[in-house]
């Protein structure tokens, strides 16, 4: 499970629907991503990221804590 994406959603307030549809993809297909059992192509990643205002490539790091997360945030 991707605990820093949840974390971040949850920080936002947002539903996973919500952010599945601010990102433009299925809220299934968000599931999936959130849970750790997809990884998102980098454009679905760039989208997600915008939408939670963060730094799209930490899907594709090695790197937890929402604290690490946040001190990369995009502004």
């Amino acid at each position: 499970m991707r605990t820093w994406l949840k974390e971040m959603r949850d920080s936002r307030r947002l539903t996973q629907s919500e952010v599945a549809m601010l990102s433009g993809i299925s809220r299934s297909h968000y599931t999936h991503i959130e849970q750790g059992n997809k990884t998102p192509s980098v454009e679905v990643a760039k989208r997600i990221a915008k939408t939670l205002k963060f730094d799209w490539v930490i899907f594709f790091e090695n790197s937890g804590s929402l604290k690490e997360q946040t001190e990369k945030e995009v502004v």
